[in-house]
């Protein structure tokens, strides 16, 4: 029996430098022992630089090695469904970055591969593991805004680089796949409902041929959801969930820390208040780390997002992209 994970890391990419594998040296029950890059000078310097003992410059080495359990994959998202069944077919554990396949049905083909071989597969929404969503799951359901009626969210940033990942057709680029996910995945964690309907301007860049900017309306049970992304408007994120008594916002739905302080405010209509919820010093991407270690290690019986709830995310995106 192992008490701690051992991960290998398929490339060495800006979220797993900056977030994800400084959360796995922190966590506990995570050891980082490989990654793979195609550029082995840069995966030298990443490995120095987390102090990892082994470096590849095949993906396919990590994979097969004896001292990885777990196979944490931050490719381009087209590449994705692909390393994911590559991993599992070698008896590998797999946390993927989102969106974890360019379509539902690879999602579902991923389902069940993983009941198939028995290991854990999931896709790394770190949102799902941020103290301020189970806070809005646990408001809306004592209903302290009363019933819920309107959600409006967004998240966009500014980048027109044609050398930019995110800005390549090819490799599964554009807005809705990179950050519209988020608004999508968020109302649904807090109101544990899923739409009905999806209706979707989308706005093609010429030059790339990605989608730029996507407007989203989508009805569930009850309210109705309005948000927008793009990838070339100045940064903004934001979730506002509006009752028949009041409204809750959040400032930094998505990444706070980077965006900004995570600040939940809660307007009261029947005492003209507003009240605000903090949640400071907190790593979302450790807490995602932990919940995957301690499901393979079997400390708990599944992950918190399980691919299940990655599949009707994925048909979300899939309707809007249509």
């Amino acid at each position: 029996m192992i008490h701690f994970l051992r991960w290998g890391v398929l490339g060495a990419a800006k979220i797993a430098d900056n977030y994800v594998v400084p959360a796995m040296r922190h966590s506990t029950d995570s050891r980082v022992m490989a990654v793979a890059s195609r550029d082995v000078a840069r995966a030298d310097a990443f490995a120095r630089k987390h102090e990892i003992d082994h470096v590849f410059s095949r993906y396919e080495d990590v994979i097969e090695s004896s001292d990885v359990d777990a196979i944490y994959i931050p490719l381009p998202t087209a590449s994705h469904f692909e390393w994911c069944k590559k991993a599992l077919a070698a008896g590998k554990h797999v946390l993927c970055e989102k969106p974890i396949a360019m379509q539902a049905t690879e999602v579902q083909e991923l389902i069940e591969l993983r009941d198939v071989t028995g290991l854990v597969c999931a896709e790394a929404f770190m949102v799902a593991h941020h103290p301020q969503w189970a806070f809005m799951r646990e408001s809306l359901a004592q209903g302290i805004i009363g019933e819920l009626k309107l959600v409006e969210g967004c998240f966009t940033y500014f980048n027109n680089d044609p050398r930019a990942l995110k800005n390549n057709l090819e490799l599964g680029g554009g807005g809705v796949r990179d950050i519209g996910v988020y608004p999508v995945v968020t109302a649904r964690l807090a109101t544990g409902l899923e739409p009905t309907s999806v209706r979707a301007e989308v706005v093609i860049d010429p030059c790339f041929g990605t989608d730029r900017y996507a407007n989203c309306t989508m009805e569930f049970p009850g309210f109705t959801m309005h948000f927008y992304c793009g990838t070339q408007l100045g940064r903004r994120q934001e979730m506002v969930f509006h009752g028949t008594r009041g409204w809750i916002s959040l400032d930094a739905p998505f990444n706070p820390g980077v965006y900004g302080p995570a600040l939940v405010r809660h307007r009261d209509n029947g005492t003209g208040e507003t009240h605000i919820t903090t949640f400071d010093e907190v790593d979302q991407y450790q807490f995602m780390v932990e919940d995957f270690a301690r499901t393979v290690l079997g400390e708990k019986q599944e992950v918190s997002f399980p691919l299940e709830s990655s599949l009707l995310n994925q048909k979300i995106i899939d309707r809007i992209l249509e």
